[in-house]
């Protein structure tokens, strides 16, 4: 599924993996964040709830652009630089065009929304 994250005047696109996780990722949208930096290297955002993990990995290795979902603490997290494996690091999606709009410091709102009707 194609999404799209809509900071101010500027947009960027991503699409959904296919599991569970995302799944229900997407069962929440459309939703309003506050991005807001951590370590430098991703941005986060508290979700309205923590997401499925049902067939969920253990952890990964996210790269550039990668949208995750850390389990323990329920939040969104997309990643702007890569980053070594981190258990209960869930892989929602992928950034498709448009990182330098996420890579902007926070705190700064952010819409997401599905691109498809």
């Amino acid at each position: 599924m194609k999404i799209r994250l809509v900071a101010g005047a500027q947009t960027a696109t991503a699409t959904l993996y296919d599991n569970a996780t995302a799944r229900d990722f997407a069962a929440l949208l459309p939703l309003t964040l506050t991005l807001t930096d951590y370590d430098r290297i991703e941005r986060v955002a508290d979700l309205p709830r923590k997401l499925s993990t049902q067939g969920a990995p253990e952890g990964m290795a996210p790269v550039a652009g990668e949208l995750t979902h850390y389990a323990p603490w329920g939040n969104l997290a997309i990643f702007i630089e890569p980053r070594s494996y981190s258990r209960s690091l869930l892989p929602l999606g992928k950034v498709d065009e448009g990182l330098s709009v996420l890579s902007q410091p926070g705190p700064y709102q952010v819409r997401i929304e599905r691109a498809e009707p």
